[in-house]
């Protein structure tokens, strides 16, 4: 049901936002908006929210979802409109669209992707530790009986 809630409101708010930039400002129709939104929004919710997001943090999530948004956006609107610059076009509509998606992954982190979810894929968070302790060695080899032991000597590293 979270993910349902979700994708629901990204789906909204990408349909409102690609309306703004492509249909109004470009003349871009509202089926063809609607059909970039449904691809856009399956594609980056599967890539960017599921799989990218979990294993990494929000920045670079949102770098991802700009890069596949303008790729997407970019290749779709050129098939369908007829204005010169597309490019332009779907760069303004990525730019608006990660600002939106930096905003958005905070809510998946906090509400949509539990502790439980974010188990299931990853062990631990990426970081590494470091141990550190003091090694205890039993002198029992014959070589070892002519050296002097001393006990409060720092080992050698």
């Amino acid at each position: 049901m979270r993910h349902l809630r979700a994708v629901a409101f990204k789906f909204l708010s990408t349909l409102a936002l690609l309306y703004i930039v492509l249909g109004i400002t470009f003349g871009l129709s509202i089926t063809s908006v609607l059909l970039i939104t449904v691809t856009l929004n399956v594609i980056e919710y599967i890539v960017g929210d599921l799989i990218i997001l979990p294993k990494t943090n929000n920045t670079v999530a949102t770098m991802a979802d700009f890069g596949l948004a303008l790729i997407l956006i970019w290749f779709m609107v050129d098939n369908v409109a007829t204005f010169r610059n597309p490019f332009y076009g779907a760069l303004v509509a990525s730019f608006v669209l990660a600002m939106f998606e930096y905003f958005f992954h905070k809510y998946m982190a906090n509400n949509v992707l539990s502790a439980a979810d974010n188990n299931s894929h990853l062990h631990g968070n990426l970081q590494f530790h470091t141990e550190a302790a003091e090694e205890f060695q039993l002198n029992t080899s014959k070589d070892n009986k002519n050296k002097k032991n001393d006990n409060n000597r720092l080992p050698r590293i």
